[in-house]
């Protein structure tokens, strides 16, 4: 089995930064994908960016040029880095990887809150 352990969430102010990490444990080989999901209250959790092991990356549109995704493969760790933080980011967000074979895992999740 694969764990996901997410952290580096908070309550931030408008225009702000945090940095999320996405620690991977226990069956970490032949992972494909990583990537981050949020859901904000009363909305569907929608993908926001995500990393190939060769390291091709995809973005949302909404978080283009603010949000950077990146890997540590050593550290079997994955990264959000998060700029100019507006109200509309704020939800819970998730760690997420597949493997190749098509399985996926979820983290537990970590909430932002961007707000003055």
């Amino acid at each position: 089995q694969l764990q996901l352990v997410e952290s580096g969430g908070g309550l931030v102010q408008p225009g702000g930064s945090l940095r999320l990490s996405c620690a991977a444990s226990g069956s970490t080989f032949l992972i494909y994908r990583m990537g981050w999901y949020r859901q904000a209250p009363g909305k569907q959790r929608e993908l926001v960016a995500s990393i190939s092991s060769g390291d091709s990356t995809n973005y949302a549109e909404s978080v283009k040029g603010r949000f950077t995704i990146s890997r540590d493969g050593a550290k079997n760790t994955v990264y959000l880095e998060m700029n100019s933080l507006k109200p509309e980011d704020t939800g819970v967000y998730y760690c997420h990887a597949v493997k190749f074979g098509g399985t996926d895992y979820w983290g537990k999740g970590t909430l932002v809150t961007v707000s003055s």
